[in-house]
């Protein structure tokens, strides 16, 4: 049994598989917020067959990270292994200036978009799309690099920050519109309009890079948010940054 854990901003996700081999089916599977970690072990993993192995991948404070260990250890005579981003891992290049400080979500996110390209035919240029607190829009060409990536906040952050550095907006709950005619449509247009623009710009700047259009894949939890005011192709994958960590362990447990 192997379980992959995913730390980000705001939640921990997790999948137990039979095994760690990409394309492998989650046996279970279920997200926490952070500050219900501690419930893990009473909880949702308390009568899970138990795991041989758990790689994983974490954005959040080392303070989480504890908390995660201390409940596999309640359960489990396990330790946790964390996935740090590097110069090259299972395919991919890093081009980074400094490798090791990119993050870890988007390092093991780029991973598991390549391979479902390369599982799916010849390889291609990649934009990598996760929407999350924050989104990371990133390019990744033919033959394995990492090009380099977009930070933008996500929606929340945007409209926080409008709320607090704005007199008289608060926090909306409006639709997305073509042509917005109040304040709350206005300033939710605004914010996914963003970051559609935002991927449209690397979709057309790996175009005009490698001579070809790009696959454009999409994952996070706020995904589905964007998936209406795409004007690019694309496809959303909720478990990408699992089919990442599958690939990761498979390599690492053949090496």
């Amino acid at each position: 049994m192997f379980l992959a854990i995913d730390v980000g901003n705001t939640r921990l996700k997790w999948a137990l598989y039979e095994r760690a081999r990409p394309g492998a089916l989650a046996l279970a599977q279920g997200a926490e917020f952070l500050e219900n970690i501690d419930r893990l072990s009473g909880g949702p993993w308390r009568d899970l067959p138990a795991p041989q192995q758990m790689l994983g991948c974490a954005v959040a404070a080392d303070a989480v990270k504890i908390r995660v260990r201390e409940q596999m250890e309640e359960l489990w005579d396990i330790a946790p292994r964390w996935v740090h981003a590097s110069a090259s891992e299972a395919g991919l290049v890093n081009g980074y200036d400094h490798p090791t400080r990119l993050g870890a979500d988007r390092w093991v996110a780029m991973i598991g978009a390549r391979q479902r390209v390369l599982a799916q035919g010849p390889a291609r240029p990649i934009v990598v799309v996760m929407v999350g607190t924050a989104v990371t829009v990133e390019a990744i060409s033919p033959d394995g690099r990492f090009l380099g990536g977009l930070i933008l906040p996500g929606h929340g952050i945007m409209l926080r920050a409008l709320e607090s550095g704005t007199a008289g907006l608060h926090v909306p709950t409006g639709e997305v519109r073509e042509f917005p005619t109040n304040t709350s449509d206005a300033l939710t247009s605004g914010g996914t309009y963003a970051i559609a623009g935002a991927i449209e710009r690397m979709v057309q700047h790996l175009r005009q890079h490698c001579g070809e259009s790009p696959v454009c894949i999409m994952t996070g939890g706020a995904g589905w948010k964007m998936a209406p005011s795409m004007s690019v192709p694309f496809e959303l994958v909720e478990s990408l940054i699992f089919d990442g960590l599958l690939e990761i362990a498979q390599r690492r447990e053949a090496a």
